[in-house]
């Protein structure tokens, strides 16, 4: 009998889920028109003890690509990103990479959400709207 060898995904597929996670944690945070510091704080907690355990792809740089999350979601509230309705984007790229998305996965982005819209002053209506959309994407069988 052959052995299926599961194929690591490449480090740029890597680097882009980082940053298409960078982007929707952004969305998450800006969806009240205004990303707070806590908001900020609370992801760079989050990268730094759970997301960068996750797996040890590398940047071009040789850092963490985790640290993409954090990388996309800083320069978005730089530069006053109105990035509009990311869930679309992200459900495409999970559909085209069903592999990145194991339980452990899904579990720590929604956890991620939620901390973020709980990190300041509760979650309110939008928060919540966009964290049952996200569940929707995470959790929908195919």
């Amino acid at each position: 009998m052959k052995r299926v060898q599961k194929m690591k995904p490449s480090r740029q597929t890597m680097i882009h889920f980082y940053q298409q996670l960078g982007k929707l944690f952004y969305s998450d945070a800006s969806v009240d028109n205004t990303v707070h510091e806590d908001e900020m704080a609370q992801l760079k907690e989050i990268v730094k003890k759970e997301w960068l355990q996750l797996e040890n792809s590398l940047s071009e740089f040789g850092d963490d690509a985790a640290y993409q999350i954090e990388i996309v979601f800083d320069w978005l509230v730089e530069n006053d990103w109105n990035i509009g309705k990311i869930i679309p984007d992200f459900e495409i790229f999970k559909k085209e990479h069903p592999h990145l998305f194991t339980p452990q996965v899904n579990d720590l982005i929604l956890k991620t959400a939620k901390a973020i819209t709980n990190s300041f002053s509760g979650k309110n209506k939008s928060e919540s709207v966009l964290i049952d959309q996200l569940r929707g994407v995470l959790y929908q069988e195919h």
